[in-house]
């Protein structure tokens, strides 16, 4: 009887022992998958993190490093309307110190951003930019590029401006202030405007700034003054709000073509109070930013300029884009 409770713990002993063996396994196997799931660290650094256009490009980056197969972090200042370059320069090199990334992108909206760029790709880290396209050869710090051709952009807005209208009337221009990008798509515009539809009148473009009640006032006293008004192209993502309530203050319809589809435009695009916006790609930046990134970190060489398209998004394509803005807010 002994002998045979012997053997039955040591049966149960073994099993056991087995049992860890396997478990060990199977856990190590699992930290296996786990590993090979991922091919690398991206880190994406982008001060007002928390800005409405900045979290669809975030959400583009992110989406895009889960098909690709890489772990993706996003850091910044966390406001949505006040920039901190300081603040968020601390935050990546905190990141960058406890984890290793092998590719950085930097939103390098502004000189400010430079050193930092400068500073980790002496580090030996890939580096891309996006939205704002920096010329080649500037001491940026970055590698490479992506975002739309304003030219082309301004192209395709007049065009769209022109059809609607018949091939004529009278269209207003604004900016949300004179600066390098605004000043290019205004002079495109125009200049398309002049060339394809002769019988349209282009006023010379004017600043409606960044407050909103502000920018309408502006616009009201552009109607005002412009009794023939028939259309407006704004070159600033405020535009469609500035236009839309302009209109409806002056009690003058107009056709109105503005920038990005954040949800306050396409829902303006939607109910017919805005023509059309201009889909500036900043979900598909994002993409194509881990895209690039993960490129150079297989040490592939990539093109510095990276453009992508920017459709005249209408009444009918809106149902797509709120698609986009959805996964900015998953």
């Amino acid at each position: 009887m002994k002998g045979l409770l012997r053997v039955r713990v040591g049966i149960l002993v073994a099993a056991f022992a087995a049992a860890l063996v396997a478990g060990a396994l199977s856990a190590q196997a699992g930290t296996h998958r786990a590993a090979a799931a991922s091919k690398g660290n991206l880190l994406w650094v982008q001060p007002l993190r928390n800005h409405p256009v900045h979290r669809v490009m975030q959400a583009g980056f992110l989406d895009e490093c889960k098909k690709i197969g890489y772990h993706c972090e996003i850091v910044g200042n966390p406001s949505a309307t006040t920039v901190d370059v300081p603040a968020s320069v601390a935050l990546a090199e905190a990141a960058l110190s406890s984890k290793h990334f092998v590719g950085v992108g930097v939103y390098a909206f502004s000189p400010e951003m430079y050193p930092f760029a400068l500073k980790v790709k002496k580090e030996g880290y890939p580096t891309v930019s996006w939205h704002i396209l920096l010329k080649q050869g500037t001491k940026s710090g970055i590698d490479a590029i992506t975002g739309c051709d304003p030219k082309a952009y301004a192209v395709q807005a007049a065009q769209a401006m022109g059809k609607q209208l018949g091939g004529k009337g009278k269209v207003a221009v604004t900016e949300g202030s004179f600066n390098t990008i605004e000043n290019l798509v205004a002079k495109q515009f125009t200049a398309t405007m002049h060339k394809e539809f002769p019988n349209i009148t282009v006023l010379a473009p004017d600043v409606e700034g960044f407050e909103p009640s502000a920018a309408a006032s502006k616009a009201v006293s552009i109607i005002q003054a412009n009794q023939d008004l028939t259309g407006a192209f704004s070159t600033t993502g405020g535009g469609p709000a500035t236009w839309a309530n302009a209109q409806r203050q002056a009690g003058h319809k107009l056709t109105i073509i503005a920038m990005d589809y954040v949800r306050q435009n396409l829902d303006l695009v939607k109910s017919g109070q805005v023509y059309a916006v201009v889909g500036q790609p900043l979900y598909q930046e994002g993409a194509k930013t881990a895209d690039l990134l993960a490129a150079m970190a297989q040490h592939k060489k990539v093109p510095y300029y990276n453009f992508l398209p920017a459709p005249v998004i209408t009444k009918a394509m809106t149902p797509h884009y709120y698609a986009l803005l959805a996964r900015a807010h998953q």
